[in-house]
């Protein structure tokens, strides 16, 4: 799940994420934007199976509910971190320069967005977790 990220962030940085040549998912949903960079931080929430699993292993919560919630939460507080980060680079860079790394497509919602597909990504690593380990 972790090599997920690595690998479109890989491609994403050789193209852009943007630029990348996501055409027959944009044209078979019907979108007017490229979605690669939603992917992308859909898989940004796998990591949260890796966390809970540290906390499992090395017995460092004593409640489930705070087991699947603590990697669900830390995902969201780094997606909005980097989202914060992510626009002040584009609000001091040159100007087309920072809409191409924001890859926003002109979608003003598009930091929030990206925060939910995190937030998905995150609910998809821990709910496979806790199928495992129940």
């Amino acid at each position: 799940m972790m090599f997920c990220l690595v690998a479109l962030h890989t491609i994403g940085g050789h193209f852009t994420f943007a630029r990348v040549p996501f055409d027959w998912v944009t044209d078979a949903f019907g979108f007017e934007r490229n979605h690669y960079d939603r992917v992308a931080h859909f898989t940004v929430g796998f990591y949260a199976f890796p966390l809970a699993e540290i906390l499992h292993r090395r017995s460092l919560v004593n409640t489930p509910w705070l087991l699947y919630l603590f990697p669900i939460f830390s995902i969201v507080t780094l997606a909005g971190a980097y989202e914060v980060f992510e626009w002040l680079y584009a609000v001091s860079a040159d100007p087309t320069a920072g809409i191409a790394v924001l890859g926003s497509h002109g979608d003003i919602w598009d930091a929030q967005k990206d925060i939910l597909a995190d937030t998905l990504g995150a609910l998809v690593g821990v709910s496979l977790f806790a199928l495992i380990r129940d």
